[in-house]
């Protein structure tokens, strides 16, 4: 069994995304782990053809034209997809802010032993924690998806969805994927103020075509608290990998979970969640089969 890691990045550096952790985590399941490095303003590419020498990069060049919506980060997945060989049964996906705990690694060698010749099952389904302002807060609201696909068969009519969040195959059908019991930690909201600031804004440009200009970032008192409603303290260990980065935060982010401001629907989504062991009427990109 063959399998391959892709992904993709851009200014990794400046905007503080932990893609070398990214690709460490799933270097333990990959044969080889393909990254589309955008060209960037600061050391991303050194940065990430320093990890290992199964890393192999695929010099890009980010369409503007495509930036609308989110598009271009679905086009830069697909570059890094369509790059794997064809002999590889497997792709893992990884975003540049997602880690995958080892502690899933186990269960993710069955499923893709077990499954790799079934041709019902396109894909294996993560569960995923949300973190925010730092590492000891998860978000709880019905915005943060509770699961995603983050490994493929390596079928050339599956493509990057939307805005690369999930994947879709010929006719914009969903995948049929096998629910896993293993997390990926999604960090992208965990910065300090200024250039969690500078990613709000940059967002505007790639989804909504809105000017950003980087040399003249304002950060307005308590920022962070105007993006999110409701936090709750994350009471487990994160990735191995992600260890050294967590000690060296420097800043400081606290939450007053009494000050949580969850929606009647979030409310009952998270009650359905506790109870029956699934979120009653979440959007979801994929079916379990």
């Amino acid at each position: 069994m063959k399998v391959v890691g892709f992904s993709f990045i851009k200014n990794a550096i400046r905007m503080q995304y932990p893609i070398v952790e990214a690709i460490q985590s799933i270097l333990p399941l990959c044969d080889e782990v393909i990254v589309a490095v955008g060209k960037s303003d600061d050391a991303t590419r050194q940065m990430v053809e320093a990890i290992d020498k199964k890393v192999k990069i695929l010099d890009t060049i980010w369409e503007d034209s495509l930036k609308e919506g989110g598009r271009v980060l679905a086009v830069e997945t697909d570059k890094a997809f369509k790059a794997i060989a064809k002999d590889a049964d497997w792709c893992i996906y990884i975003q540049g802010d997602e880690v995958m705990h080892e502690d899933g690694y186990k269960e993710v060698r069955n499923a893709m032993l077990k499954w790799k010749d079934d041709e019902n099952v396109d894909g294996l389904l993560f569960k995923y924690r949300h973190f925010f302002g730092s590492y000891d807060y998860v978000g709880i609201e019905g915005k943060w998806y509770r699961n995603e696909i983050r490994i493929i068969k390596n079928n050339p009519s599956f493509f990057s969805y939307r805005d690369a969040q999930g994947f879709r195959k010929d006719n914009n059908k969903k995948l049929q994927v096998k629910q896993l019991n293993a997390f990926i930690h999604h960090y992208g909201w965990v910065q300090c103020p200024h250039i969690m600031k500078a990613k709000s804004d940059y967002k505007g440009k790639i989804y909504r075509s809105e000017e950003f200009d980087e040399t003249n970032i304002v950060v307005p008192e308590n920022f962070a608290f105007m993006l999110v409603n409701a936090l709750k303290k994350y009471p487990y260990k994160h990735p191995q990998v992600m260890q050294q980065r967590i000690e060296n935060v420097d800043w400081v982010f606290n939450y007053d979970e009494s000050k949580n401001k969850l929606s009647l629907k979030d409310r009952f989504k998270n009650i359905s969640e506790k109870v029956l062991g699934t979120r009653l009427f979440d959007y979801k990109n994929y079916k379990i089969v």
